[in-house]
């Protein structure tokens, strides 16, 4: 008798769990953000038996050129987690910035994440507030907070953009850096979108 009883018991709870929702944190079930198509709201995907498919679920990719890179890629550079990234993708103020290829970025992005590839961020720092001069940029003006991101831990095109933005000029401290990028959002089940 005690064994069944402990057998519901554990039923029970099973099925409990399984109803309940996937949120973002205990408070927050969704997120809306405004991207250049109208607003998009971020949630986790549902499914408990969803996992992570593709390009992504690889884990193991050789070094060079897939290394792990460090979690502040350059001096003053702020590290950041997905909380974070939702918190400034709700600034007005900051820009979240995919720093991918373009084609990367138009295969699916965070929603309301700009693309502005690696190669590309030293000479876009007019887009985030810079000026240009003869002698390079003139940046005090810029955004108070930009935050990077690539595919994850083992990609080095953010990283590579944040070096680049502060030797042409541009603030470290007004720069984050989310190193799980991609393949850390799409493993929590957070929303994607196609690159606007």
């Amino acid at each position: 008798m005690k064994t069944f009883a402990t057998s519901i018991l554990v039923l029970g709870l099973t099925g409990a769990a399984q109803a309940e929702d996937v949120n973002i944190t205990r408070d927050m079930a969704s997120a809306v953000v405004q991207t250049p198509s109208g607003e998009v709201e971020i949630s986790r995907i549902q499914d408990q038996d969803a996992v992570i498919e593709g390009e992504f679920a690889r884990i193991a990719r050789p070094c060079p050129n897939f290394c792990i890179q460090p979690m502040v890629p350059a001096e003053g550079v702020t590290p950041v987690g997905e909380l974070e990234v939702i918190a400034a993708l709700q600034d007005p103020e900051t820009l979240v910035i995919d720093g991918r290829v373009r084609p990367e970025f138009e295969a699916g992005t965070i929603p309301g994440a700009i693309s502005v590839p690696y190669n590309e961020a030293a000479d876009r720092l007019g887009e985030l507030g810079c000026e240009i001069d003869f002698d390079g940029w003139i940046c005090e003006g810029a955004l108070p907070q930009v935050v990077l991101f690539c595919n994850g831990p083992w990609c080095g095109q953010s990283p590579t953009a944040a070096r680049n933005m502060i030797e042409a000029g541009f603030p470290a401290e007004n720069i984050s850096y989310y190193r799980g990028g991609m393949q850390s959002w799409q493993m929590l089940g957070l929303t994607i979108t196609g690159g606007e």
